[in-house]
Protein backbone atom coordinates (compact mmCIF):
# COMPACT_ATOMS: atom_id res chain seq x y z
CA UNK A 1 0.00 0.00 0.00
CA UNK A 2 1.23 3.47 -0.85
CA UNK A 3 0.85 6.68 1.12
CA UNK A 4 -1.61 9.15 -0.32
CA UNK A 5 0.44 12.36 -0.10
CA UNK A 6 3.13 11.60 -2.66
CA UNK A 7 2.40 14.52 -4.99
CA UNK A 8 5.00 17.27 -4.38
CA UNK A 9 3.33 20.19 -2.65
CA UNK A 10 4.86 22.68 -5.09
CA UNK A 11 3.41 20.80 -8.05
CA UNK A 12 0.00 20.70 -6.41
CA UNK A 13 0.23 24.44 -5.61
CA UNK A 14 0.88 25.26 -9.27
CA UNK A 15 -2.09 23.16 -10.35
CA UNK A 16 -4.51 24.74 -7.86
CA UNK A 17 -3.33 28.22 -8.87
CA UNK A 18 -3.88 27.48 -12.56
CA UNK A 19 -7.27 25.95 -11.78
CA UNK A 20 -8.34 29.22 -10.14
CA UNK A 21 -7.87 31.04 -13.47
CA UNK A 22 -9.42 28.43 -15.79
CA UNK A 23 -12.41 27.23 -13.73
CA UNK A 24 -15.13 28.57 -16.00
CA UNK A 25 -18.48 26.94 -16.73
CA UNK A 26 -20.11 26.77 -13.32
CA UNK A 27 -19.88 23.77 -10.98
CA UNK A 28 -20.45 21.19 -13.72
CA UNK A 29 -17.68 22.66 -15.87
CA UNK A 30 -15.33 23.06 -12.90
CA UNK A 31 -15.87 19.48 -11.76
CA UNK A 32 -15.29 18.30 -15.33
CA UNK A 33 -11.99 20.20 -15.45
CA UNK A 34 -10.83 18.66 -12.17
CA UNK A 35 -11.90 15.20 -13.31
CA UNK A 36 -10.00 15.51 -16.57
CA UNK A 37 -6.87 16.88 -14.91
CA UNK A 38 -6.75 14.90 -11.66
CA UNK A 39 -8.19 11.55 -12.77
CA UNK A 40 -7.49 11.22 -16.48
CA UNK A 41 -4.26 13.17 -16.97
CA UNK A 42 -2.32 13.60 -13.73
CA UNK A 43 -3.72 10.41 -12.20
CA UNK A 44 -3.53 11.80 -8.69
CA UNK A 45 -6.83 10.23 -7.58
CA UNK A 46 -8.93 7.35 -8.84
CA UNK A 47 -12.40 7.62 -10.33
CA UNK A 48 -14.13 6.03 -7.33
CA UNK A 49 -12.31 8.12 -4.73
CA UNK A 50 -13.02 11.27 -6.77
CA UNK A 51 -16.75 10.44 -6.94
CA UNK A 52 -16.85 9.47 -3.27
CA UNK A 53 -15.52 12.90 -2.30
CA UNK A 54 -17.87 14.63 -4.75
CA UNK A 55 -20.97 12.83 -3.46
CA UNK A 56 -20.33 14.07 0.04
CA UNK A 57 -19.56 17.59 -1.10
CA UNK A 58 -23.01 17.55 -2.69
CA UNK A 59 -24.51 16.87 0.75
CA UNK A 60 -23.01 20.06 2.16
CA UNK A 61 -24.20 23.63 1.84
CA UNK A 62 -21.76 25.66 -0.20
CA UNK A 63 -20.08 25.48 -3.63
CA UNK A 64 -19.43 21.80 -4.26
CA UNK A 65 -16.63 22.35 -6.79
CA UNK A 66 -14.63 24.52 -4.39
CA UNK A 67 -15.27 22.05 -1.59
CA UNK A 68 -14.13 19.19 -3.81
CA UNK A 69 -10.86 20.99 -4.50
CA UNK A 70 -10.47 21.61 -0.76
CA UNK A 71 -11.18 17.95 0.00
CA UNK A 72 -8.65 16.58 -2.49
CA UNK A 73 -6.03 19.11 -1.43
CA UNK A 74 -6.60 18.12 2.20
CA UNK A 75 -6.45 14.41 1.41
CA UNK A 76 -3.08 14.84 -0.35
CA UNK A 77 -1.39 17.47 1.83
CA UNK A 78 -3.18 17.74 5.16
CA UNK A 79 -4.83 20.93 6.44
CA UNK A 80 -2.63 23.40 4.57
CA UNK A 81 -3.16 21.46 1.36
CA UNK A 82 -6.92 21.89 1.72
CA UNK A 83 -6.63 25.56 2.60
CA UNK A 84 -4.36 26.28 -0.36
CA UNK A 85 -6.54 24.35 -2.83
CA UNK A 86 -9.77 25.97 -1.65
CA UNK A 87 -8.35 29.48 -1.37
CA UNK A 88 -6.73 29.45 -4.82
CA UNK A 89 -10.06 28.32 -6.24
CA UNK A 90 -11.60 31.58 -4.97
CA UNK A 91 -8.95 34.33 -4.86
CA UNK A 92 -8.43 34.90 -8.62
CA UNK A 93 -12.15 35.40 -9.18
CA UNK A 94 -12.37 37.71 -6.13
CA UNK A 95 -9.70 40.05 -7.49
CA UNK A 96 -11.17 39.95 -10.99
CA UNK A 97 -14.68 40.66 -9.69
CA UNK A 98 -13.52 43.57 -7.55
CA UNK A 99 -11.98 45.14 -10.66
CA UNK A 100 -15.05 44.52 -12.81
CA UNK A 101 -17.38 45.71 -10.04
CA UNK A 102 -15.44 48.97 -9.78
CA UNK A 103 -15.77 49.53 -13.54
CA UNK A 104 -19.48 48.77 -13.27
CA UNK A 105 -20.06 51.06 -10.27
CA UNK A 106 -18.01 53.94 -11.64
CA UNK A 107 -18.83 53.75 -15.35
CA UNK A 108 -21.89 51.48 -15.57
CA UNK A 109 -24.05 54.20 -17.10
CA UNK A 110 -21.73 54.79 -20.05
CA UNK A 111 -23.63 53.99 -23.25
CA UNK A 112 -21.42 51.19 -24.51
CA UNK A 113 -21.24 49.48 -21.12
CA UNK A 114 -25.01 49.74 -20.73
CA UNK A 115 -25.35 48.22 -24.21
CA UNK A 116 -23.15 45.27 -23.28
CA UNK A 117 -25.22 44.55 -20.19
CA UNK A 118 -28.44 44.93 -22.17
CA UNK A 119 -27.34 41.89 -24.18
CA UNK A 120 -25.80 39.97 -21.29
CA UNK A 121 -28.93 40.01 -19.13
CA UNK A 122 -30.99 37.86 -21.54
CA UNK A 123 -28.03 35.47 -21.77
CA UNK A 124 -28.07 35.10 -18.00
CA UNK A 125 -31.79 34.30 -18.09
CA UNK A 126 -31.07 31.61 -20.68
CA UNK A 127 -28.27 30.22 -18.50
CA UNK A 128 -30.66 29.91 -15.56
CA UNK A 129 -33.13 28.12 -17.83
CA UNK A 130 -30.32 25.75 -18.87
CA UNK A 131 -29.61 25.06 -15.20
CA UNK A 132 -33.27 24.12 -14.70
CA UNK A 133 -33.02 21.68 -17.60
CA UNK A 134 -29.73 20.12 -16.50
CA UNK A 135 -30.66 19.56 -12.88
CA UNK A 136 -34.24 18.66 -13.69
CA UNK A 137 -33.33 16.07 -16.31
CA UNK A 138 -30.94 14.42 -13.85
CA UNK A 139 -33.31 14.47 -10.87
CA UNK A 140 -36.89 14.36 -12.15
CA UNK A 141 -37.20 11.12 -14.06
CA UNK A 142 -40.43 9.59 -15.33
CA UNK A 143 -43.26 11.35 -13.43
CA UNK A 144 -45.22 8.10 -13.41
CA UNK A 145 -42.35 6.44 -11.51
CA UNK A 146 -41.30 9.27 -9.16
CA UNK A 147 -44.33 11.58 -8.84
CA UNK A 148 -43.30 12.73 -5.36
CA UNK A 149 -40.11 14.35 -6.69
CA UNK A 150 -42.15 16.25 -9.28
CA UNK A 151 -44.58 17.29 -6.54
CA UNK A 152 -41.72 18.56 -4.34
CA UNK A 153 -40.28 20.55 -7.26
CA UNK A 154 -43.69 22.07 -8.06
CA UNK A 155 -44.43 22.97 -4.44
CA UNK A 156 -41.02 24.60 -4.01
CA UNK A 157 -41.55 26.63 -7.20
CA UNK A 158 -44.89 27.93 -5.93
CA UNK A 159 -43.52 28.55 -2.43
CA UNK A 160 -40.72 30.77 -3.72
CA UNK A 161 -42.37 32.38 -6.77
CA UNK A 162 -45.79 33.22 -5.33
CA UNK A 163 -45.93 32.58 -1.58
CA UNK A 164 -42.54 34.18 -0.72
CA UNK A 165 -41.68 31.37 1.68
CA UNK A 166 -38.09 31.83 2.97
CA UNK A 167 -35.68 29.53 1.19
CA UNK A 168 -34.33 27.83 4.38
CA UNK A 169 -37.79 26.58 5.28
CA UNK A 170 -38.26 25.14 1.81
CA UNK A 171 -34.96 23.24 2.07
CA UNK A 172 -35.76 22.02 5.58
CA UNK A 173 -39.16 20.77 4.48
CA UNK A 174 -37.60 18.90 1.58
CA UNK A 175 -34.97 17.29 3.80
CA UNK A 176 -37.66 16.06 6.21
CA UNK A 177 -39.77 14.77 3.32
CA UNK A 178 -36.75 13.00 1.85
CA UNK A 179 -35.79 11.40 5.16
CA UNK A 180 -39.32 10.13 5.69
CA UNK A 181 -39.76 9.12 2.07
CA UNK A 182 -36.45 7.28 2.02
CA UNK A 183 -37.72 5.12 4.85
CA UNK A 184 -41.34 4.58 3.84
CA UNK A 185 -41.23 5.08 0.04
CA UNK A 186 -37.63 4.32 -0.94
CA UNK A 187 -38.44 3.72 -4.61
CA UNK A 188 -39.56 7.35 -4.95
CA UNK A 189 -36.19 8.70 -3.79
CA UNK A 190 -33.81 6.15 -5.25
CA UNK A 191 -32.50 8.61 -7.82
CA UNK A 192 -28.87 8.61 -6.72
CA UNK A 193 -26.81 11.49 -5.38
CA UNK A 194 -24.11 13.73 -6.65
CA UNK A 195 -23.06 15.03 -10.02
CA UNK A 196 -22.67 12.63 -12.89
CA UNK A 197 -19.02 12.85 -13.77
CA UNK A 198 -17.52 11.54 -16.95
CA UNK A 199 -16.73 7.88 -16.50
CA UNK A 200 -13.27 6.57 -17.18
CA UNK A 201 -12.22 2.95 -17.21
CA UNK A 202 -9.65 2.49 -14.49
CA UNK A 203 -9.44 -1.27 -14.19
CA UNK A 204 -5.82 -2.35 -13.86
CA UNK A 205 -4.61 1.23 -13.73
CA UNK A 206 -2.88 2.83 -10.78
CA UNK A 207 -3.34 6.22 -9.18
CA UNK A 208 -1.49 8.01 -6.42
CA UNK A 209 -4.71 7.82 -4.40
CA UNK A 210 -6.23 4.59 -5.67
CA UNK A 211 -9.37 2.69 -4.75
CA UNK A 212 -7.43 0.55 -2.27
CA UNK A 213 -5.07 3.24 -1.00
CA UNK A 214 -5.49 3.35 2.80
CA UNK A 215 -6.73 6.54 4.41
CA UNK A 216 -3.68 8.60 5.48
CA UNK A 217 -3.14 9.19 9.17
CA UNK A 218 -4.21 12.84 9.09
CA UNK A 219 -7.54 11.85 7.51
CA UNK A 220 -8.57 9.42 10.25
CA UNK A 221 -11.11 10.59 12.79
CA UNK A 222 -9.88 12.15 16.03
CA UNK A 223 -12.14 13.81 18.58
CA UNK A 224 -9.29 16.12 19.64
CA UNK A 225 -8.65 17.18 16.05
CA UNK A 226 -12.37 17.75 15.44
CA UNK A 227 -12.60 19.96 18.53
CA UNK A 228 -9.51 21.92 17.42
CA UNK A 229 -10.95 22.56 13.95
CA UNK A 230 -14.31 23.69 15.36
CA UNK A 231 -12.61 26.00 17.87
CA UNK A 232 -10.35 27.52 15.19
CA UNK A 233 -13.32 28.03 12.89
CA UNK A 234 -15.35 29.70 15.64
CA UNK A 235 -12.48 32.12 16.33
CA UNK A 236 -11.96 32.89 12.64
CA UNK A 237 -15.67 33.72 12.40
CA UNK A 238 -16.15 35.54 15.72
CA UNK A 239 -13.02 37.72 15.78
CA UNK A 240 -13.64 39.77 12.60
CA UNK A 241 -17.39 40.03 13.19
CA UNK A 242 -16.85 40.91 16.84
CA UNK A 243 -14.31 43.59 15.93
CA UNK A 244 -16.75 45.17 13.48
CA UNK A 245 -19.63 45.10 15.97
CA UNK A 246 -17.43 46.50 18.76
CA UNK A 247 -16.18 49.40 16.66
CA UNK A 248 -19.16 50.14 14.42
CA UNK A 249 -22.23 48.64 16.10
CA UNK A 250 -24.55 45.76 15.24
CA UNK A 251 -26.68 47.82 12.84
CA UNK A 252 -23.70 48.84 10.72
CA UNK A 253 -23.78 47.70 7.09
CA UNK A 254 -20.56 45.67 7.42
CA UNK A 255 -21.82 43.87 10.54
CA UNK A 256 -25.12 43.05 8.85
CA UNK A 257 -23.26 41.80 5.77
CA UNK A 258 -21.10 39.51 7.90
CA UNK A 259 -24.11 38.00 9.66
CA UNK A 260 -26.30 37.76 6.55
CA UNK A 261 -23.69 36.01 4.42
CA UNK A 262 -22.84 33.64 7.25
CA UNK A 263 -26.46 32.50 7.11
CA UNK A 264 -26.33 32.37 3.31
CA UNK A 265 -23.24 30.16 3.48
CA UNK A 266 -25.15 27.64 5.57
CA UNK A 267 -28.10 27.55 3.16
CA UNK A 268 -26.45 27.11 -0.24
CA UNK A 269 -27.74 23.59 -0.88
CA UNK A 270 -27.78 22.96 -4.61
CA UNK A 271 -25.23 25.59 -5.60
CA UNK A 272 -25.34 29.28 -6.35
CA UNK A 273 -28.52 29.29 -8.44
CA UNK A 274 -30.44 27.79 -5.53
CA UNK A 275 -29.25 30.32 -2.95
CA UNK A 276 -29.67 33.38 -5.18
CA UNK A 277 -33.36 33.77 -4.29
CA UNK A 278 -32.33 33.97 -0.62
CA UNK A 279 -29.57 36.47 -1.38
CA UNK A 280 -32.04 38.45 -3.49
CA UNK A 281 -34.61 38.52 -0.68
CA UNK A 282 -32.06 39.85 1.78
CA UNK A 283 -29.69 42.04 -0.24
CA UNK A 284 -32.29 43.60 -2.58
CA UNK A 285 -35.63 43.57 -0.79
CA UNK A 286 -34.69 43.75 2.89
CA UNK A 287 -31.38 45.62 3.18
CA UNK A 288 -31.60 47.36 -0.23
CA UNK A 289 -27.84 47.18 -0.74
CA UNK A 290 -28.46 47.02 -4.49
CA UNK A 291 -31.34 46.94 -6.97
CA UNK A 292 -32.87 43.98 -8.79
CA UNK A 293 -31.29 45.15 -12.06
CA UNK A 294 -27.88 45.35 -10.39
CA UNK A 295 -28.36 41.85 -9.01
CA UNK A 296 -28.84 40.48 -12.52
CA UNK A 297 -25.82 42.47 -13.73
CA UNK A 298 -23.79 40.93 -10.92
CA UNK A 299 -24.84 37.43 -11.93
CA UNK A 300 -23.77 38.26 -15.48
CA UNK A 301 -20.34 39.30 -14.23
CA UNK A 302 -20.15 36.12 -12.16
CA UNK A 303 -20.89 34.02 -15.24
CA UNK A 304 -18.03 35.64 -17.18
CA UNK A 305 -15.33 35.13 -14.54
CA UNK A 306 -13.62 31.96 -13.28
CA UNK A 307 -14.40 30.49 -9.91
CA UNK A 308 -17.66 29.41 -8.24
CA UNK A 309 -20.77 31.29 -9.31
CA UNK A 310 -21.57 32.05 -5.68
CA UNK A 311 -18.77 34.62 -6.03
CA UNK A 312 -21.56 36.91 -7.15
CA UNK A 313 -21.72 37.70 -3.42
CA UNK A 314 -18.48 39.66 -3.88
CA UNK A 315 -20.32 41.88 -6.37
CA UNK A 316 -23.21 42.26 -3.93
CA UNK A 317 -20.77 43.23 -1.20
CA UNK A 318 -18.90 45.65 -3.45
CA UNK A 319 -22.02 47.46 -4.68
CA UNK A 320 -23.46 47.49 -1.15
CA UNK A 321 -20.23 48.92 0.22
CA UNK A 322 -20.13 51.48 -2.59
CA UNK A 323 -23.73 52.68 -2.23
CA UNK A 324 -23.66 52.64 1.58
CA UNK A 325 -20.23 54.35 1.65
CA UNK A 326 -19.10 52.03 4.42
CA UNK A 327 -15.74 53.78 4.88
CA UNK A 328 -16.96 57.24 3.97
CA UNK A 329 -17.48 59.16 0.72
CA UNK A 330 -13.74 59.76 0.28
CA UNK A 331 -12.92 56.04 0.33
CA UNK A 332 -15.57 54.59 -1.98
CA UNK A 333 -13.33 52.01 -3.66
CA UNK A 334 -11.53 50.99 -0.47
CA UNK A 335 -14.82 50.56 1.37
CA UNK A 336 -16.43 48.61 -1.44
CA UNK A 337 -13.39 46.35 -1.89
CA UNK A 338 -13.28 45.71 1.86
CA UNK A 339 -16.99 44.82 1.86
CA UNK A 340 -16.45 42.43 -1.08
CA UNK A 341 -13.58 40.71 0.72
CA UNK A 342 -15.58 40.58 3.96
CA UNK A 343 -18.61 38.86 2.46
CA UNK A 344 -16.32 36.44 0.61
CA UNK A 345 -14.66 35.53 3.93
CA UNK A 346 -17.95 34.84 5.69
CA UNK A 347 -19.40 33.01 2.68
CA UNK A 348 -16.52 30.56 2.21
CA UNK A 349 -15.26 30.04 5.77
CA UNK A 350 -17.94 27.40 6.53
CA UNK A 351 -16.98 25.45 3.39
CA UNK A 352 -13.43 25.00 4.65
CA UNK A 353 -14.68 23.99 8.09
CA UNK A 354 -17.13 21.44 6.68
CA UNK A 355 -14.31 19.70 4.81
CA UNK A 356 -11.60 19.91 7.47
CA UNK A 357 -13.96 18.85 10.26
CA UNK A 358 -16.08 16.35 8.36
CA UNK A 359 -13.47 14.90 5.99
CA UNK A 360 -12.34 12.16 8.39
CA UNK A 361 -15.94 11.06 8.88
CA UNK A 362 -16.38 10.98 5.10
CA UNK A 363 -13.29 8.80 4.68
CA UNK A 364 -14.60 6.46 7.36
CA UNK A 365 -17.88 5.96 5.48
CA UNK A 366 -16.44 5.13 2.09
CA UNK A 367 -19.20 3.48 0.02
CA UNK A 368 -21.97 4.13 2.57
CA UNK A 369 -24.28 6.93 1.35
CA UNK A 370 -26.89 7.32 4.08
CA UNK A 371 -28.27 10.67 2.98
CA UNK A 372 -29.29 9.83 -0.56
CA UNK A 373 -33.03 10.34 -0.04
CA UNK A 374 -32.82 13.76 1.67
CA UNK A 375 -30.29 14.90 -0.94
CA UNK A 376 -32.56 13.78 -3.77
CA UNK A 377 -35.48 15.67 -2.24
CA UNK A 378 -33.35 18.80 -1.81
CA UNK A 379 -32.22 18.52 -5.42
CA UNK A 380 -35.86 18.39 -6.50
CA UNK A 381 -36.42 21.59 -4.50
CA UNK A 382 -33.45 23.12 -6.29
CA UNK A 383 -35.19 22.49 -9.61
CA UNK A 384 -38.27 24.38 -8.45
CA UNK A 385 -36.26 27.21 -6.90
CA UNK A 386 -34.14 27.72 -10.00
CA UNK A 387 -37.28 27.66 -12.14
CA UNK A 388 -38.68 30.49 -10.01
CA UNK A 389 -35.43 32.39 -10.52
CA UNK A 390 -35.67 31.88 -14.28
CA UNK A 391 -39.22 33.23 -14.24
CA UNK A 392 -38.08 36.29 -12.29
CA UNK A 393 -35.24 36.98 -14.71
CA UNK A 394 -37.38 36.61 -17.84
CA UNK A 395 -40.07 38.91 -16.43
CA UNK A 396 -37.50 41.48 -15.40
CA UNK A 397 -35.65 41.66 -18.73
CA UNK A 398 -38.68 41.55 -21.01
CA UNK A 399 -41.27 43.64 -19.13
CA UNK A 400 -40.61 47.37 -19.41
CA UNK A 401 -41.61 49.90 -16.73
CA UNK A 402 -44.38 51.22 -18.98
CA UNK A 403 -45.96 47.78 -19.22
CA UNK A 404 -44.81 46.95 -22.76
CA UNK A 405 -42.80 43.90 -23.82
CA UNK A 406 -39.13 44.26 -24.82
CA UNK A 407 -39.27 42.00 -27.88
CA UNK A 408 -35.57 42.43 -28.70
CA UNK A 409 -34.48 41.25 -25.25
CA UNK A 410 -36.85 38.30 -25.56
CA UNK A 411 -35.36 37.37 -28.96
CA UNK A 412 -31.81 37.55 -27.55
CA UNK A 413 -32.82 35.35 -24.63
CA UNK A 414 -34.50 32.82 -26.94
CA UNK A 415 -31.45 32.70 -29.22
CA UNK A 416 -29.17 32.18 -26.21
CA UNK A 417 -31.42 29.40 -24.90
CA UNK A 418 -31.38 27.61 -28.27
CA UNK A 419 -27.59 27.93 -28.47
CA UNK A 420 -27.14 26.51 -24.97
CA UNK A 421 -29.79 23.78 -25.00
CA UNK A 422 -29.90 22.72 -28.66
CA UNK A 423 -26.38 23.38 -29.91
CA UNK A 424 -24.56 22.88 -26.58
CA UNK A 425 -22.63 26.12 -27.04
CA UNK A 426 -20.19 27.20 -24.34
CA UNK A 427 -21.12 29.78 -21.72
CA UNK A 428 -18.47 32.33 -22.66
CA UNK A 429 -19.19 32.35 -26.44
CA UNK A 430 -22.92 32.79 -25.76
CA UNK A 431 -22.37 35.65 -23.33
CA UNK A 432 -19.92 37.38 -25.68
CA UNK A 433 -22.30 37.03 -28.63
CA UNK A 434 -25.24 38.38 -26.62
CA UNK A 435 -23.13 41.26 -25.29
CA UNK A 436 -22.15 42.25 -28.83
CA UNK A 437 -25.77 41.97 -29.94
CA UNK A 438 -26.89 44.18 -27.07
CA UNK A 439 -24.22 46.76 -27.85
CA UNK A 440 -25.23 46.90 -31.52
CA UNK A 441 -28.91 47.23 -30.59
CA UNK A 442 -28.19 50.14 -28.23
CA UNK A 443 -25.87 51.88 -30.67
CA UNK A 444 -28.61 51.59 -33.29
CA UNK A 445 -31.00 53.38 -30.92
CA UNK A 446 -33.16 50.38 -30.00
CA UNK A 447 -33.60 48.46 -26.80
Amino acid sequence: MRAAATVPFGEAFKFWLRLGFISFGGPAGQIAIMHRELVEQKRWISEQRFLHALNYCMLLPGPEAQQLATYIGWLMHRTWGGIVAGALFVLPSLFILIGLSWIYAAYGHVTWIAGLFYGIKPAVAALVLQAVWRIGSRTLKDPRRVPLLWLIALVSFMAIAWLNVPFPWVVLGAAIAGAAGGRWLPAQFNAGAGHAAAKTKTAGERFIIDDDTPTPGHATFSARRLAAVIAAGALLWALPLGAIVATRGWDDTLAQMGWFFTKAALLTFGGAYAVLPYVYQGAVEHFQWLTAAQMIDGLALGETTPGPLIMVVAFVGFIGGWTQQVLGPDMLFAGAAFAAALVTWFTFLPSFLFILAGGPLVEATHGNLKFTAPLTAITAVVVGVIASLALFFFVHITWRANGSIDAIALVIAAAAAVALLRWKAGVIPVIVACAVAGLLVRLAGFG
